[in-house]
């Protein structure tokens, strides 16, 4: 078990113990056995994708919602739910370092007259399903004005920490006060609740805009002697951002796990031999300045999500060949693989043949089911669970989940 993380150790080490206690106390009986996979579905926040519906509902209403994700997910024979809690540099719980969220109230900072982060929580779990709690670590806005930003947002008082690219705000990842503040703002909701596991989607530096320059040469002057390149500065940055993560977390809330969902394509092989047979106009080593794949094999963090996004047979990024990299990436370390799934293409206008049969999406579960590797999937997102237009998910239920299953531990 050399490959575990210590706390993967720990984990295997307990219920080794309690396996062995169970066996004793029933001798020469078979108990049964539960199946344990990640069934898990995206539920955004952010410009009110999938919850609330809209901004300035009352509380009871916002509530009402929530809580009708939640019952659709165990109608669905799901396990859990990634909720999305700080979607711009905000916060769906009384956070002391970040205002309400604009799209609870329409209003940023405003007190939307409950918590939906403890709600979340506590009905999730009342419902036997995991929550994961979904965090933007740099996202600020999706504007590039901070007058619109409310008055004691943290990016008003240090304007020298944001960076405007793409008609959009960021916080600096280079700046070392920057990570640790964003690390405490997203910690302090570890710290409140329960959760099961800290979530992080696939947005760091942000994804490359034509003709614009993402400013952060004050920074690298300030921090980068030490590195061959700006390319290798910025992502021993995300580098930090990650270990630094695990590391507190650990420490606020032991046993809480930390995951993280990417962009599906590490680097296309033409680049690296080490990459995957595809053509992506994005690489989340070279663009992102993610290096996914040395996250995974380095076990700094306890499951990985990538974002496959695309069908059997597409010729730039197949689903096969994607599926095939990031089990041989997952082989033989102590991260669990779980797969991002792409519910919302399924009978979308605009979407290629394929997904317009609502049989693409089971199949993508049976193919990963021949990889021992892969745990599970993860769809996006809850608002489509709902409407599923061609039944790609009631397809899915009906061949691959028609029992329940528990979250791997």
């Amino acid at each position: 078990m050399a490959f575990l993380s210590r706390r993967a150790f720990a984990t295997a080490a307990l219920s080794t113990v309690a396996t062995a206690r169970s066996t004793a106390a029933l001798p020469g009986r078979r108990e049964p056995r539960t199946a344990a996979e990640m069934r898990g579905v995206w539920l955004a926040t952010v410009s009110n994708r999938d919850w609330p519906s809209r901004p300035g509902l009352t509380a009871a209403e916002q509530r009402g919602e929530l809580i009708a994700h939640l019952d659709r997910a165990v109608r669905c024979r799901l396990n859990t739910v990634v909720l999305q809690v700080r979607p711009t540099a905000d916060a769906l719980w009384p956070s002391p370092y970040e205002p309400w969220s604009e799209y609870l109230t329409g209003t940023q900072g405003r007190n939307p007259g409950w918590d939906p982060l403890g709600t979340a929580v506590r009905e999730a779990h009342a419902r036997g399903l995991e929550l994961h709690a979904w965090f933007n670590p740099y996202r600020v806005a999706n504007h590039a004005d901070p007058t619109r930003l409310a008055a004691s947002h943290p990016a008003r008082r240090h304007p020298d920490w944001v960076v405007p690219y793409g008609g959009k705000l960021y916080y600096d990842p280079g700046q070392p006060e920057v990570r640790a503040f964003v690390r405490r703002a997203m910690l302090d909701a570890v710290a409140r609740y329960p959760v099961d596991a800290v979530h992080f989607d696939d947005y760091f530096y942000p994804y490359p805009v034509a003709g614009q320059t993402f400013d952060d040469d004050d920074a690298y002057d300030r921090y980068g002697g030490d590195f061959d390149s700006r390319a290798a500065w910025r992502r021993d940055n995300i580098d930090r951002l990650v270990q630094e993560m695990a590391a507190v977390l650990e420490r606020v809330r032991p046993g809480t796990r930390f995951g993280i969902s990417p962009f599906g394509v590490w680097r296309n092989a033409a680049t690296d031999p080490r990459g995957s047979d595809t053509r992506a106009g994005v690489q989340t080593y070279d663009d992102l300045y993610a290096d996914t794949r040395t996250w995974v094999r380095e076990n700094w963090i306890d499951y990985v999500v990538p974002q496959l996004y695309w069908h059997i047979g597409f010729a730039d990024a197949d689903y096969a060949t994607l599926v095939d990299w990031w089990a041989e990436v997952a082989r033989g370390t102590g991260t669990r693989l779980y797969l991002g799934e792409a519910l919302y293409k399924a009978g979308a206008a605009g979407q290629p043949s394929a997904w317009q049969d609502p049989v693409e999406l089971s199949r993508h579960l049976t193919l990963a089911a021949r990889y021992p590797q892969v745990r599970g999937h993860v769809f996006f997102a809850a608002k489509d669970v709902a409407a599923d237009p061609v039944g790609a998910m009631a397809r899915v239920v009906a061949d691959h989940y028609r029992e329940p299953a528990t979250p791997p531990r």
